[in-house]
């Protein structure tokens, strides 16, 4: 029974089917439900006592009535903390654009992933949600399917990719293990795209996004009459992907009958559909990822240990971004000049007031939530440069934390760039390397030119022509 702690959807679609998945799926999440068609009864909703109640809005682009962006804005001036997801049929980059800028918290693509729907909406009911920049986006780049495409020079991140380019040349399954938003989809795609069975079948299935019920029948089929509404046979993704490839995102949300079937499976080379007389054989490539440790599932009971021992051939460890903060900077132009690709938008330089901002985050969301941010930026940036004035709840976060200074002489220690965004003179940049030079080797002025490159009276002229004093 509803109560008034029951969060309120408003849905403004004029498609029922629609209509009725959506409220179905964010029922799971003790969401009520208000449909409405068009945004004229959209807007006489909001002012009836009802209205009041409203959590969230889920809005069509193609709703009748005003145009949607319009629509938000008014939403925006009306109710501006409001949470206001746009959803779309078009996966153009331009219209996630002009929704943000209209004021859309969201934006979500059809169809519509169960799993992506159900994050935003606990995203928006969050007591302590986070600022508007660090919501996450549905919106995202298409995928490089390359190794080479992914970014970092960290130990343990080059450790990772290392492994898997190893692992892609192999037969076996793999399992990858690491944080939500740490590029684990990612890594298998360009592994597959890497193996021998590149041009074989491949398919992916989210775990998370499917009832039971209906994920046992994707993965292993069902014969006609196997059970109440079963009117047709299926063939299952297991069989369908026979001399090829099943990648399976967060397999721990697979239940605990699934799991030790699926290890029943991979074991034998044999599925048997539900209701199927005989199995069949089948050749197929597991790869597997998940966001939780799935050793202490495991001995929690929570996870077949029978599955683990069959998916752990290899085993590849993900690092957050917080492990390796170093590669903020690289990422950071890299997905820059991704977002400059996109319709819309204009190339961005980053200041170094800027990366500091980023470096002293400890990124709750990794590398997918940098790329969000930056995103969101980008789209609101109007000069040649993201400073830190371009991530203004980003700062309010971190405050005064020293960590900040501490960000910048770690990651940058001479500054490129101007308060502006702009790239400093290059007689500035010069003379802060010298005097770092000689701070760094102590005032050895022999050693400092010996490190520099050049000779002693060389750099005794620089010293007088830039103005510094060798006690620097």
């Amino acid at each position: 029974m509803a109560t008034i702690d029951t969060p309120l959807l408003m849905l403004i679609d004029d498609e029922p089917a629609q209509s009725r998945l959506v409220s179905a799926l964010a029922a799971r999440e003790g969401w009520r439900s208000l449909v409405v068609t068009d945004c004229e009864e959209a807007l006489a909703a909001l002012a009836s006592e009802d209205g009041a109640e409203v959590a969230a809005i889920l809005i069509d682009q193609w709703v009748p009535g005003d145009d949607a962006c319009d629509f938000i804005r008014s939403l925006r001036a009306a109710r501006p903390a409001l949470p206001i997801l746009m959803v779309t049929a078009s996966a153009s980059p331009l219209q996630a654009v002009e929704a943000m800028r209209a004021g859309a918290t969201d934006y979500l693509i059809k169809p519509i992933a169960p799993e992506r729907l159900l994050s935003a909406l606990r995203s928006a009911t969050r007591s302590t949600r986070p600022r508007d920049e660090l919501q996450p986006l549905s919106e995202k780049f298409q995928t490089v399917l390359d190794f080479d495409a992914m970014v970092g020079t960290a130990p343990p991140f080059r450790t990772a990719l290392a492994k898997a380019a190893t692992a892609a040349r192999g037969h076996g399954h793999v399992l990858v293990e690491g944080e939500s938003g740490t590029g684990k989809e990612m890594l298998l795609r360009a592994m597959h795209a890497s193996s021998m069975r590149a041009k074989t079948a491949m398919r992916l299935v989210n775990c998370a996004g499917m009832p039971a019920g209906s994920l046992d029948s994707l993965l292993f089929g069902h014969e006609k009459g196997a059970f109440a509404g079963a009117f047709e046979s299926q063939v299952g993704l297991l069989q369908h992907c026979d001399g090829g490839t099943l990648v399976l995102d967060d397999i721990d949300r697979l239940d605990i009958a699934q799991q030790d079937r699926l290890a029943e499976v991979l074991q034998s080379g044999i599925v048997r559909p539900t209701g199927a007389a005989h199995g069949f054989k089948i050749d197929i490539r597991v790869l597997a990822s998940t966001d939780h440790p799935l050793d202490e599932l495991t001995e929690a009971g929570e996870f077949s240990a029978a599955l683990l021992e069959a998916l752990s051939a290899t085993r590849i460890h993900m690092p957050s971004l917080r492990e390796r903060i170093g590669d903020v900077p690289g990422l950071t132009r890299y997905f820059l000049a991704k977002i400059a690709e996109q319709p819309g938008l204009q190339h961005h330089s980053i200041a170094d007031s800027a990366l500091t901002l980023l470096e002293a985050y400890e990124w709750p969301g990794n590398v997918r939530q940098l790329q969000a941010v930056l995103f969101r930026a980008a789209v609101f940036c109007d000069g040649e440069a993201l400073t830190a004035d371009s991530f203004p709840q980003l700062s309010q976060l971190l405050g005064d934390s020293p960590d900040r200074g501490e960000s910048r002489a770690r990651g940058l220690g001479v500054l490129l760039y101007a308060p502006d965004g702009n790239l400093r003179p290059l007689d500035e940049i010069e003379a802060d390397v010298i005097r770092l030079a000689i701070g760094h080797y102590r005032g050895r002025m022999t050693e400092v030119a010996r490190r520099l490159g050049i000779g002693r009276s060389t750099l005794y002229r620089k010293l007088s022509e830039l103005g510094i004093d060798n006690a620097a």
